[in-house]
């Protein structure tokens, strides 16, 4: 266990033997919303800074491993919503993760950030670290040190597709790092974020809070290049988590060199397109060179 304190793939998916590649995790929907699935690397262009780039790599969602931090918000502010948000993260990892291929973590924040699963392709440990999660008697919500700390140590040595399944209602309580840093650090990790918001509404109006926690998680999302889901009556947390298995078999891996090496290490603004016109593509707006 871990903690943090307050104080045989295709030639096309192997990414990995190339420092300076760049990679892409890309959804493509048409303009009723369903998903494109059968484009190919003819059908994209990438644009790295403005300039135009050669795809070296391409593979659909199919021939990639999946890598899953699933980061649970444990703090006293969860309470109402602890046992839903418990079953259906089980019930999520037990219909996504394919035993042969895939990883799974579970990690838990509120006045420290905890592993209580590593990576593992153990449906039954991943079930017996979500029946470990605790609400604390002292309120903190170290939601960004969470992102960057399992950004870094869980994530950036793993290779293929990777995802945060972040639980929150998006208010950060005395973390030591920024929300941009924790950005960064999923960006440099090539992880994507998708970000489930439970907000704790008693009337109709929204609360200053909950506007606040909506925002940062949406920008977590968005950044990163995932997608920001808020639960409610109309929207339960078991048809996110549907959505999000769906998005997660559909998308396309994309990966290039760039043109121009950069030692600089400054943010690099990406686009991705598509020929064919009346498609939408969603993937992480930039990077970082490595």
């Amino acid at each position: 266990m871990l903690m943090l304190t307050c104080a045989a793939p295709s030639q096309d998916a192997r990414f990995s033997s190339d420092v300076r590649l760049v990679t892409l995790l890309a959804t493509v929907r048409d303009r009723s919303g369903a998903f494109a699935r059968n484009l190919t690397k003819e059908d994209f262009r990438v644009f790295d800074d403005g300039r135009p780039q050669a795809i070296r790599y391409f593979s659909r969602e199919g021939d990639l491993p999946l890598t899953v931090g699933l980061l649970v918000d444990t703090s006293r502010s969860m309470q109402t919503v602890f046992e839903p948000e418990r079953i259906a993260s089980n019930r999520f990892l037990e219909q996504m993760l394919r035993p042969d291929r895939d990883l799974a973590a579970v990690v838990h924040f509120d006045v420290r950030v905890e592993v209580l699963q590593g990576l593992t392709s153990s449906r039954e440990d991943l079930a017996a670290a979500l029946d470990q999660l605790r609400i604390p008697p002292r309120p903190a919500t170290l939601l960004y040190d969470a992102v960057e700390w399992s950004s870094d140590r869980l994530m950036r040595k793993q290779e293929g597709r990777k995802a945060f399944i972040l639980l929150s209602d998006g208010m950060d309580v005395r973390s030591q790092t920024s929300i941009g840093n924790a950005i960064e650090a999923a960006q440099r990790a090539d992880t994507i974020i998708y970000a489930i918001l439970f907000a704790h509404r008693r009337n109709r109006r929204a609360q200053p809070h909950q506007t606040r926690g909506a925002r940062v998680m949406e920008r977590l999302a968005r950044e990163t290049g995932g997608e920001f889901f808020a639960v409610s009556r109309d929207n339960p947390i078991d048809g996110i988590y549907a959505r999000i298995e769906n998005e997660l078999r559909n998308q396309y891996s994309i990966g290039y060199t760039p043109d121009r090496v950069d030692t600089s290490g400054k943010y690099h603004k990406l686009k991705l397109t598509t020929v064919q016109k009346g498609l939408v593509v969603r993937t992480r707006d930039g990077y970082y060179p490595k």
